[in-house]
């Protein structure tokens, strides 16, 4: 009897054991570790990007958002990705770095942390998240045009000083950039600069969208509950190109639009003064739709311009 007793007691224990191990559930993932980083250039797509600290960075182009597929996975610096967080990723800016993005459709404007790559899309300058697009007005569009800038960069402690690298990791750094390659950098004309001195384009019909005064400030009205958001003053006009390159040289702009006219009519050549500097930038607009602009766009990559970008100006 006393056996019988002493094997239903065991037997009852490791019963309660399994019970209370599978209320547990599944131990928790390990505890994020978010770094700051720069990276190494990178091929994604046959598009090489070259990381950089950027203090002045300051771009005009087409957001987008992510959000369910990819919350609770790991950043591409060690963060957790919380879809509801005021957070971005951008394929070349140091992380984590504080950004401001304006929604140049309706003047919204909020302060995001970017900590992690992307948008691996082309024509897309950043991604943001789902609580940064529903606070910046576009996430039933899923895309919007905003202007990036890069938060006190010039000032002292925004930038973490980079561990320098070893003899190793230099010789792996050079083997892994290409000789010739397409950078991610913001092409001269791209933008929204008071340095730029051209003249804005002439609108054609259907392409821009005209954002009044007034209709910010009513906006700004009936978000004012939302305390992240700040509205600022946005574009009368607003234009999409798809800029093929920019060059010093003109005769190095009309060559590539030559060869681009074979098989896409509308690329044309405009001159850009920036910091007392002429450019010349291949460009075709104003485009109608953000879905125009992505075909046109996915043509001249395939036509040997990998670096050619979808641009708001």
């Amino acid at each position: 009897m006393r056996q019988m007793r002493t094997a239903y007691f065991f037997t009852s224990l490791a019963m309660l054991a399994l019970l209370l191990s599978g209320c547990a559930g599944k131990p928790p993932p390990p505890a994020p570790k978010p770094v700051y980083k720069v990276g190494q250039p990178y091929q994604v797509a046959g598009v090489w990007y070259y990381p950089r600290e950027q203090p002045d960075y300051d771009e005009t182009g087409l957001a987008s958002w992510y959000g369910g597929d990819f919350h609770g996975k790991y950043t591409a610096n060690g963060d957790l990705y919380d879809m509801n967080a005021l957070t971005a990723a951008h394929k070349t800016l140091p992380m984590p770095v504080k950004v401001r993005v304006t929604n140049l459709e309706n003047g919204r404007s909020i302060l995001l942390t970017v900590n992690d790559r992307g948008p691996f899309v082309n024509g897309r300058i950043i991604d943001v998240s789902r609580r940064a697009a529903q606070l910046l007005g576009f996430s039933a569009a899923g895309t919007a045009p905003v202007r990036v800038q890069v938060q006190d960069g010039s000032k002292a402690g925004t930038f973490v000083a980079a561990r320098a690298q070893t003899s190793a990791e230099e010789k792996a750094l050079v083997t892994a950039a290409p000789a010739s390659g397409v950078s991610s950098s913001v092409l001269p004309g791209s933008v929204t600069d008071p340095k730029m001195k051209s003249a804005a384009p002439a609108r054609a019909q259907g392409a821009p969208l005209e954002i009044g005064r007034e209709q910010v400030i009513a906006s700004a009205s009936a978000e004012k509950a939302d305390p992240e958001v700040e509205f600022r003053p946005v574009p009368a006009t607003r234009n999409l190109y798809v800029q093929a390159g920019a060059f010093r040289e003109r005769v190095n702009a009309e060559r590539l639009r030559g060869r681009l006219l074979r098989t896409e009519p509308g690329f044309q050549v405009s001159q850009i003064i920036v910091d007392g500097k002429a450019f010349f930038r291949v460009r075709a607009g104003p485009l109608a739709t953000v879905e125009l602009a992505d075909k046109t766009l996915a043509r001249v990559i395939a036509a040997g311009q990998p670096g050619a970008q979808i641009i708001v100006d």
